[in-house]
């Protein structure tokens, strides 16, 4: 006979992720750094506590920005952080625009200057 796999109960979710509009937020900056040739390839991971998105400048070096999404936080520091190339946080919050505002000016350099 075969394996019968229960369905997930309700509680705490098997893998955290990003929804649509987060993905679609996150998403947009990448293609905006992309195409002012900043940023040329990145990661996702998604795990059972934490889901990160890393932006890389080249694909063998570290990632230039990590977006981290840890919902565990979500009542304390906020869940959305934002590391640098070093694992510095760069910026920490509740809600994700705020959180990529670092990136979005720096965009705003590269695109002006």
């Amino acid at each position: 006979m075969g394996v019968v796999t229960p369905f997930p109960l309700a509680g705490k979710p098997s893998q955290i992720g990003f929804d649509r509009a987060e993905l679609n937020r996150i998403l947009d900056l990448y293609g905006r750094m992309v195409a002012a040739g900043h940023w040329r390839d990145y990661a996702m991971s998604l795990g059972r506590d934490v889901a990160e998105f890393a932006a890389f400048r080249r694909t063998a070096e570290r990632p230039e920005f990590r977006i981290e999404k840890r919902p565990a936080l979500r009542n304390k520091q906020g869940m959305w952080a934002l590391y640098g190339e070093a694992g510095q946080i760069v910026k920490r919050g509740h809600e994700l625009g705020p959180v990529l505002a670092p990136v979005e000016r720096r965009l705003m350099k590269l695109v002006d200057g």
